[in-house]
């Protein structure tokens, strides 16, 4: 029987804060573009891991974590993004660091 508080559900339901996250980040227009693109390449996380775990359970019978490949090349876009946030925001410490030495 399934409940509200399944992994899956919980999953689900987690996109919903996140995209309000992406709504404010965006708005506030103070954040590092690359770093944004890393927030929104996220998504793209979101949307491959959905099919790669409802075929990891029809081809292997198996939970997307069990399935080896398909869970590495499906959480090499969670890298990606996480790769690209870190630079984002890098840039702008590496920027302020210039512009403090110049004073």
């Amino acid at each position: 029987m399934e409940t509200l508080l399944d992994k899956q559900n919980l999953f689900a339901m987690s996109l919903f804060p996140y995209l309000g996250f992406l709504f404010f980040v965006t708005r506030s227009g103070q954040t590092p573009r690359l770093a944004l693109v890393g927030f929104y390449f996220l998504l793209v996380f979101v949307v491959i891991t959905i099919p790669a775990g409802i075929y990891a359970q029809q081809a292997y019978g198996a939970e997307l974590a069990n399935v080896d490949w398909l869970h590495g090349s499906a959480e090499s876009f969670l890298t990606i993004s996480n790769i690209l946030v870190v630079l984002g925001f890098r840039q702008v410490v590496v920027q302020r660091q210039r512009e403090t030495a110049q004073k």
